[in-house]
């Protein structure tokens, strides 16, 4: 039996065979295992010139100065970094942050914590189409507005903003300006200078690299004004501290490196799978796509089907591995909040399936979901008809 197409990558990607093997080479040889910490001799030293290697492979991937980036467990943990860190320099009742109502949870759950300890939260809404109007942000600044936080791209509809030019209107302002990048490094040119960022999340694991680290990027000036959020050995310019996961960071430099090799070959591909698949799903009877096909990274599609729960659907296709939104709320079965955000009913938000696509995606796999969706579909409409229970095709 044959395993189900993997049509997931914005919940996890595999790791690259080559990320693998770096990561294999580093566990197995004596010059992988010292403590980076331990500098005095050989082995901590091998380690330790190996982490520094990885840490520019990613700075280059955006941009950046190698010191600028700080090794965390993953982007929930430099999102965290980033907002604490730096509300704990600020007069929290008087500090002033915007951020957007569809947010990944691990921004907005800081958010409100930092709520209750005082500090005053502003939400931006979005179009219809997922897209934050710079206008809108403006008119929210107030002489109190310390920082503002943003996604690059949306995890669920895979809207992008339009980064840059939020970046320039705030780095005018002197409002500090925190990316998460998650889901757009390695699938977007990123440039943190001309971006004007200041601090900006990444993770490993959405770039083909191993799960359990990430990092944050924080502008070199910016590095005094940001409180660590674990204390202990000083590692990591005495902002994180911990041993570092020598195999793992190894695992997300190679995978950077391979993000900036492949970047412009593999959005191209991934655009043409992408319209495959929308071109095939578009022709079932009441379908809808969510968010901006024009504003969209190539590989993400995020599809409504009127009259069936993407649940009833996804267990009627187990050949196919989707998701009914992030892979944070899977298991809470609730309307996703990007979708009722942007002004999806919660009938059809529930009926919503994300359909994201990756390196390892084949034509011959976008042929028989489109297949195989078309198939069940039908076969679940007619099926409620028969039974009556179905929801209208024309609810909104």
């Amino acid at each position: 039996m044959g395993f189900p197409i993997y049509l997931d990558y914005c919940a996890t990607t595999p790791v690259d065979p080559e990320v693998s093997e770096a990561m294999i080479a580093c566990l197995q040889h004596p010059q992988g295992f010292g403590n980076p910490s331990s500098r005095s001799h050989y082995y901590g030293l091998q380690a330790s010139q190996q982490i520094e290697r990885a840490r520019r492979q990613v700075s280059d991937l955006i941009n950046a100065k190698p010191q600028e980036i700080i090794w965390t467990s993953g982007a929930t943990e430099a999102n965290n970094l980033a907002l604490q860190g730096l509300a704990s320099n600020f007069e929290i009742n008087n500090c002033h942050i915007i951020s957007s109502k569809i947010e990944h949870s691990s921004i907005l759950n800081v958010c409100q914590q930092l709520q209750q300890r005082g500090a005053r939260l502003s939400y931006l809404a979005t179009d219809q189409y997922g897209l934050i109007d710079s206008q809108q942000l403006l008119s929210q600044i107030t002489e109190n507005t310390r920082l503002v936080s943003l996604s690059h791209v949306n995890n669920e509809i895979g809207v992008i903003q339009n980064i840059q030019a939020i970046g320039r209107q705030l780095r005018q302002r002197g409002i500090l300006f925190h990316v998460d990048a998650v889901q757009s490094v390695g699938k977007l040119p990123i440039n943190v200078k001309t971006m004007n960022i200041d601090l900006m999340s990444l993770s490993a694991h959405k770039v083909y690299g191993p799960k359990g680290i990430g990092a944050l990027y924080i502008r070199e000036d910016l590095q005094s004004l940001l409180s660590p959020q674990l204390y202990g050995g000083g590692q990591e310019f005495g902002l994180r501290s911990g041993t570092l996961a020598t195999h793992q960071i190894i695992g997300m430099g190679t995978a950077f490196k391979l993000a900036k090799q492949k970047l412009a070959s593999e959005s191209q591909q991934l655009m043409l799978l992408r319209n495959r698949l929308w071109n095939g799903l578009k022709k079932i009877e009441a379908v809808v796509c969510h968010g901006s096909l024009e504003h969209r990274i190539a590989s993400n599609l995020n599809v409504g089907f009127k009259g069936i729960k993407a649940e009833t659907l996804m267990m009627a296709c187990p050949d196919i591995a989707v998701s009914s939104g992030s892979a944070c709320y899977s298991m809470q079965q609730q309307a996703s909040h990007v979708l009722m955000a942007i002004g999806c009913s919660e009938t059809l938000a529930q009926s919503s399936i994300r359909f994201s696509l990756g390196r390892f995606t084949t034509a011959e796999e976008i042929d028989q979901t489109i297949e195989l969706v078309t198939e069940k579909v039908k076969q679940l409409r007619s099926l409620a008809k028969k039974n009556d229970y179905c929801y209208h095709y024309a609810c909104p």
